[in-house]
């Protein structure tokens, strides 16, 4: 595996989360100049439930960011799956075209794993631009956590550069910093992280070591 700059994958993952809460937090600008200017008390409403929705979105984002990239949880915490799924479901609910399903063996997972299930998750929702399936599963045996994501739909489409940088390969972008994020904290452990592309689906794996206390790392 190539080395890592932390300091320019930090600042690369920066731009990526401020590229993806411009539009939310955009509209919400946009929302209030037209509310300025509007008499109609019928599109004032409307104004208000646009708000109400960019809002909304912004603070799922946020919430979601905040776990799969941050130190929500604190620090080599056990997390409890009710609150990943909570977030994955939030963002799978803005797309009507798109049916998640879960199959989680666990009550709980170490911090590392649920990051791990969390991008592993957005990138299966990217993939599906068409709507589809995303099936996601995790359990805790043998002294490893395993999860499992695959999204099938009519049309997948997965930026292989992104499943190179899973195995610390290719060029570090701000598109590739999640992916390489991951790669780093499984080889830390001594894990790993594969994807499969075929017709009509994407998978995306990880086998995560765990030690005694239940723990990654």
């Amino acid at each position: 595996m190539s080395d890592i700059d932390p300091v320019q994958l930090a600042s690369l993952l920066c731009s990526k989360l401020c590229h993806d809460l411009l539009s939310p937090v955009g509209a919400l600008s946009n929302g209030l100049e037209l509310l300025s200017d509007e008499k109609d008390p019928d599109m004032r409403d409307r104004c208000f439930e646009l708000l109400e929705q960019s809002a909304q979105i912004s603070t799922d984002k946020l919430k979601f960011f905040r776990l799969a990239f941050g130190a929500a949880g604190g620090f080599g915490d056990m997390i409890d799956v009710d609150e990943p799924r909570a977030l994955v479901d939030a963002l799978v609910a803005k797309n009507e075209r798109v049916e998640a399903n879960w199959a989680l063996a666990t009550a709980r997972l170490p911090k590392g794993a649920v990051k791990v299930l969390l991008n592993f998750a957005q990138m299966g929702l990217d993939a599906l631009v068409r709507g589809g399936t995303l099936d996601i599963g995790a359990e805790m045996r043998g002294g490893a956590t395993e999860i499992v994501v695959r999204a099938t739909g009519p049309k997948i489409a997965f930026d292989q550069t992104i499943g190179k940088a899973l195995s610390g390969e290719g060029e570090l972008t701000s598109r590739t910093a999640p992916a390489f994020m991951l790669c780093e904290l499984a080889e830390a452990d001594g894990g790993g992280l594969q994807y499969h592309l075929g017709e009509g689906s994407l998978v995306l794996g990880a086998e995560l070591p765990t030690d005694t206390d239940g723990l990654i790392g």
